[in-house]
């Protein structure tokens, strides 16, 4: 593989982009084994960092990528990092849609569908622990990661209360000298 940022930007995401089946969630894990523990773009407290502002900011969860095609590679990094994330995966997805279209009533489409909402939750549910995994690094955020769990799966609340709660917690802790 070339050494270039940005063909390795681009070679990277594109391969990802047809495996996230679910979306960016979904390939978390892999997205973290190739940025963090292969390339070496980012630590985790970088990959993280960049996931959770991704996460805050109105828009798809796709952005994560773009951030760090910007740490990589600056405002290029940004456009083939997001280009090479959405365009092959949007170009299957719509041949793959007129196909099913086309063959709703057949039974084995019926049953593949069904079988890949199973699978898209195991890996969503596997990229939440990776994230734990780099995000908790002491017994406070250990206790938000469970806590905002706990409160989205158990309370029919909003999850906007989970990061307001979870923000101003950050700040005390920030000003106790909590976090480092």
């Amino acid at each position: 593989m070339s050494d270039d940022p940005l063909w390795r930007l681009a070679a990277t995401f594109s391969t990802l982009s047809l495996l996230a089946i679910g979306g960016a969630n979904a390939i978390l894990p892999d997205l973290h084994r190739q940025v963090v523990d292969g390339a070496r773009w980012m630590t985790d407290a970088e990959f993280v960092n960049a996931y959770a502002l991704a996460q805050a900011a109105p828009g798809p969860n796709v952005l994560v990528v773009s951030l760090i095609g910007l740490h990589v590679a600056g405002a290029w990094g940004v456009v083939v990092a997001t280009l090479a994330m959405a365009l092959p995966s949007g170009l299957l997805a719509f041949a793959v849609g007129r196909f099913v279209a086309r063959s709703s009533g057949m039974r084995w489409v019926r049953v593949a569908q069904a079988g890949l909402v199973p699978i898209t939750i195991g890996l969503i549910l596997s990229s939440g622990g990776v994230m734990a995994r780099a995000a908790d690094r002491d017994a406070l955020t250990l206790a938000l990661t469970v806590g905002t769990a706990v409160f989205v799966f158990a309370t029919e609340r909003s999850p906007l209360w989970a990061l307001a709660t979870g923000a101003a917690l950050g700040i005390v802790a920030s000003r106790l000298g909590m976090f480092g």
